[in-house]
């Protein structure tokens, strides 16, 4: 199959979005000590979670994901790869950045504390270099579910996420039923919306590949779109449910944490809408420039994803600490208008962080292709993988939740839990009989990449494939 240069394109698109909306959404204030905050926008204007309805375009991600993980495993089955082979190369192109990235921060953390950096400040800023994270938990057990997911689209095709789907808006209902007061039993049932509200736009990107979604012209998109539409329109109306789309502090219901029922119906319209538009876009996408622009979008896909908050940090230096920055009333009109130039100065300071770490990157390509897994992983190794891949998840989780430093503090088991789970799964026998049984992994990044990965890390970014809770902190996505 040639490649979907509009899965490209969702890709870039969902990935520029995502950077603009974290940027956007960061808005510093200078207090009289000189200390800095960060008020969380949604909360100190909640006209803005309006906006939000625009920028959560993490389905996007899991749709792409979906459709080239689909294609991905099924080649590698058929060339004779195992689950844990096919899982374990998956993994090893998503983790191996993402220690480095984490070792990177965690170290800088680790010096500051000693030298006495303020524990919130340095709170504030371990959760906002890992405000990201959230993502990476819930598309790697979607990975490692593939194998069985894509069996049971194989079999019952469009009926698999029909009934995630009805299972995940009852979850949601249970949660909102509960109220603010809601048990540890709810709260762990709530839990598994991470899996089955995203895992049925996954599941949809089977179905978009296999031509379930597309073999009617424009009515099944245009179904999605509309209904989807509607149930989110009456859950966040007359309904329960707020219509921010990310988490705000204080709110009673969120529907992010866990996934809400609106946001299962948000994303169902969201995909509706990109498959609707998609002739129109490829279209477009058969000029070069067009091409070119996505092209290089995906090709620092993954650097933009973990580095985007640096920029931030740097710029927080330079002109808000030494007071240089102007600081209109936060809120105001004159705020507003300071938002362009904040947003163009970050976008050229990242262009600088990227081309910084090229050699970073290049290096690590190295590195994955020395140590990934072989295809046809099996026996002790396997089980190593998996073991791996568990604390991996485990440790990103945490991150996500709490940051690389919270209360101030170095996160000692975490750190540990990621680097060697990191490590399990990055050590590997030679002389495997498959090694990327998918041909050659160039030629898996060749057809089009997912979500996070290059049709493993394409998604994020590879060269050769193309988310305080104290009123003061902000979060996204």
């Amino acid at each position: 199959m040639s490649r979907d240069r509009y899965v490209d394109f969702l890709r870039a698109w969902a990935i520029l979005l995502v950077v603009l909306g974290h940027w956007l959404i960061t808005g510093l204030v200078r207090r009289p000590d000189g200390t800095l905050a960060a008020p969380e926008m949604l909360l100190a204007l909640p006209w803005t979670q309006w906006l939000t309805l625009g920028f959560q375009i993490m389905p996007l991600f899991f749709l792409a994901g979906g459709h080239a993980a689909g294609g991905s495993w099924a080649r590698s089955r058929d060339a004779g790869g195992t689950a844990a082979g096919w899982v374990g190369q998956r993994a090893a192109r998503l983790l191996l950045p993402t220690a480095v990235y984490s070792g990177l921060v965690l170290l800088a953390v680790g010096v500051c504390g000693p030298l006495g950096v303020d524990p919130a400040t340095l709170a504030l800023v371990g959760w906002a270099m890992a405000m990201q994270f959230w993502f990476l938990p819930v598309y790697l057990l979607l990975s490692a579910l593939t194998p069985t997911l894509y069996a049971l689209h194989a079999r019952w095709g469009l009926r698999v996420p029909v009934v995630m789907g009805v299972a995940g808006f009852g979850v949601g209902v249970l949660v909102a039923a509960a109220g603010p007061a809601r048990s540890g039993l709810v709260e762990a049932v709530g839990a598994v919306n991470y899996l089955l509200v995203w895992g049925v736009v996954y599941q949809l990107g089977f179905c978009w590949r296999d031509g379930l979604l597309t073999g009617r012209g424009r009515r099944t998109p245009a179904a999605l779109a509309l209904g989807g539409g509607a149930v989110f329109a009456a859950l966040v109306g007359p309904g329960p449910f707020p219509v921010g789309l990310i988490l705000v502090t204080g709110q009673d219901l969120s529907n992010t944490d866990p996934p809400s029922a609106a946001l299962l119906a948000w994303a169902v319209a969201q995909v509706g809408v990109a498959l609707w538009i998609a002739p129109a876009v490829r279209g477009a996408l058969e000029r070069d420039r067009a091409q070119r622009a996505v092209r290089v979008l995906g090709a620092g896909s993954m650097t933009l994803y973990l580095w985007h908050m640096l920029p931030v940090l740097i710029v927080a230096a330079a002109f808000y600490l030494t007071g240089l920055a102007p600081e209109p009333r936060y809120g105001s009109a004159g705020w507003w208008a300071l938002r362009v130039p904040w947003l163009l100065v970050l976008g050229t300071v990242l262009a600088g962080v990227v081309r910084a770490l090229r050699p970073l990157e290049r290096r690590l390509v190295s590195v994955e292709r020395a140590v990934r897994p072989d295809a046809g992983l099996r026996g002790a190794a396997a089980w190593r993988m998996w073991a791996g891949l568990g604390v991996s998840v485990c440790a990103l989780t945490y991150f996500a939740g709490h940051g690389f430093a919270h209360g101030g503090t170095f996160p000692v088991p975490a750190a540990l839990g990621l680097g060697t789970g990191t490590a399990l799964l990055a050590l590997r026998r030679r002389g495997g009989d498959l090694h990327d049984v998918d041909g050659v992994h160039d030629a898996e990044g060749a057809e089009g990449g997912e979500a996070l990965g290059g049709d493993e890390r394409a998604d994020l970014g590879d060269e050769r494939g193309g988310p305080g809770d104290d009123g003061e902190s902000h979060r996204v996505v």
